[in-house]
């Protein structure tokens, strides 16, 4: 097979897509993801390493293996379904953004240096950024350029870290770092502000939302999911991510529960799936790593199944709250029977994809002795069922009937997400063929008497207690609101800052221009005292007696001078 990378094919088709146009553009658009799939299927990628000399350095630009090769697999898989679901989508520019973008994931994660790590990760931002200020509205320029810019902070952390580590090392390989010091502590923010950790996470629920319905879906699929990667690498086994791991999991759903956007919902429903990832990698054992993996490559389909069912309905409806929606089973029945899946995927039933990932990152922590984070994880599981199995469903399809009637979904989306539909239930029912393609080989059996019938039990009481809460009138209801989050900081906080800031340096300029001002004239005022027309010095007794005093001073040098000849 031709040695091509996966990311240069990609970015080969972004740009033919701009030269494209109509359903010859969108049928290229899903070309380009089978294409390099079918290179990256055929032949034996972990074989192949290109590497590249610039400068005297030596970038890894396309060095798979095992771990990598799990998120190159499903990041094609996305792209594809993606690609069938924004059929309707026309714009070349868009098409050759998502192209980028995927691109760009892929490259991030196959090549094995940082610097070829951070080109890719800021080419991620910038053709993501896009899919989110595309969508057309005001919000969304000012959460796009919010998200950009909180993108580009996280890559320039990236930077500094990388040189400093090669100032530290002489090297440049991204492999196993920890934390050992400043350069990995520059990179392990950076890494985790692209994975939403607690308290900057919210350029996710900031951006997602606002984005097109087409972009959302590539845009849960990828940027976070190459975070995910990163830190596999990087800092597996650092026992810190573990806790951060687990506030993930817990913390959204108490917005999740409270939110009436239902885009926004899946939103904090990504950082809590994240959270069993990041927990799984803190771990660090070859269990964990495989279930934060599998977990991770979960997550894309039955994440993306979700937000392709908003998506449609958003499509057809225009509207995303949970408020204005319900009864919409009538009249898209298969978007609500599709979505139901991804809803059983997401709440880990058994014969559906998240069972299997989800219960290994669980099995682990036990197995190391993490009884109060296995506890964290549980309530987690619990918590997801409510606010994206229950919820997102319940509330869209279901509840009250808000009397909007509808065309089903175009078939080119029903298409899409029928094949994510398929992979969660046939990675759900036959597991063995995920497990195969884990990092580390593995024994591990999702379906024995014990996992089985604690998660029903835990489904069961969970539905038991929406179902009781619902009826009480306990359960918060869909209102028309706007929630705070953390994003108060930077959209009202820092502005509110920036204008007060502002305020007082101008009027500190203003203040002091005054009392420059005043100083230049009262200075002018006493020169002109002294040396005006009207001074003392212009009257004529001062001028002759000036003319006497040169006359005086010149006969006297005249004298002096004769003298000494």
């Amino acid at each position: 097979m031709i040695e091509l990378p996966s990311f240069a094919i990609f970015f080969i088709g972004a740009v033919g897509a701009l030269l494209l146009r109509g359903r010859i553009l969108s049928s290229w658009t899903i070309a380009v993801p089978v294409v390099s799939g079918l290179f990256l299927v055929l032949s034996d990628p972990t074989e192949q390493a290109i590497n590249v000399s610039v400068a005297g350095i030596e970038l890894a630009i396309f060095q798979p293996d095992r771990l990598s090769l799990v998120f190159g697999y499903v990041f094609h898989i996305a792209a594809i379904f993606g690609g069938i679901f924004s059929w309707r989508m026309t714009n070349p520019i868009s098409k050759a953004s998502i192209l980028v973008y995927a691109g760009s994931a892929l490259g991030a994660v196959f090549c094995r240096d940082l610097i070829s790590l951070f080109l890719f990760w800021e080419l991620m931002a910038f053709s993501s950024a896009y899919l989110v200020i595309c969508s057309g509205t005001s919000k969304a320029a000012r959460a796009g350029v919010r998200y950009l810019t909180i993108q580009i902070v996280s890559g320039l952390l990236l930077l500094a870290g990388a040189v400093l580590h090669y100032a530290q090392t002489g090297s440049i390989e991204f492999t196993h770092m920890g934390l050992t010091g400043t350069a990995a502590l520059l990179i392990f923010i950076a890494f985790g502000i692209k994975c939403a950790f607690p308290l900057l996470h919210n350029w996710l629920t900031d951006a997602y939302p606002e984005s097109t319905p087409d972009g959302t879906v590539f845009l849960s699929a990828f940027t976070t999911k190459v975070a995910v990667y990163a830190l596999a690498r990087g800092f597996a086994g650092t026992e810190s991510l573990i806790y951060i791991g687990a506030i993930m999991t817990c913390f959204p759903i108490f917005y999740a529960v409270i939110e009436n956007d239902l885009r926004r919902v899946l939103a904090y429903s990504m950082i809590n799936q994240i959270g069993f990832m990041v927990c799984g990698i803190g771990i660090g054992t070859e269990l964990a790593i495989n279930g934060a993996t599998a977990h991770a490559f979960n997550d894309v389909i039955f994440k993306g199944l979700l937000m392709m069912s908003m998506g449609a309905v958003l499509y057809r409806t225009g509207k995303i709250n949970g408020s204005d929606l319900g009864g919409l089973y009538k009249s898209m029945p298969k978007t609500a029977a599709l979505c139901i899946v991804g809803a059983a995927s997401i709440s880990a039933f058994p014969l559906f994809s998240g069972f299997v990932s989800k219960s290994m990152v669980m099995s682990a922590a036990l197995e190391e002795g993490y009884m109060i984070i296995w506890i964290a994880l549980l309530f987690a599981s619990a918590g997801v069922f409510h606010h994206a199995g229950i919820k997102i469903p319940f509330f869209a399809f279901f509840a009250h009937d808000s009397g909007i009637r509808v065309k089903e979904a175009p078939t080119s989306m029903l298409i899409a997400m029928g094949i994510a539909a398929f992979l969660c239930i046939g990675i759900g029912s036959f597991p063995q063929f995920l497990y195969g393609l884990l990092p580390y080989e593995t024994s591990y059996t999702a379906y024995d008497t014990t996992h089985v019938l604690a998660q029903i039990q835990l489904l069961l009481f969970s539905a038991l207690a929406f179902v009781w809460l619902k009826l009480s009138g306990i359960y918060p209801p869909e209102l028309r609101s706007v929630n705070i989050d953390v994003e108060w900081v930077y959209r009202k906080g820092l502005l509110a800052a920036y204008n007060t800031s502002a305020y007082i340096v101008q009027t500190l300029v203003l203040y002091a221009y005054s009392l420059l001002t005043g100083l230049v004239k009262r200075s002018y005022r006493g020169i002109t005292r002294v040396t005006g027309m009207s001074s003392r010095l212009a009257n004529e007794r001062t001028v002759d007696l000036m003319i006497v005093s040169i006359v005086v001073f010149f006969a006297v040098f005249l004298v002096y001078h004769l003298i000494n000849l």
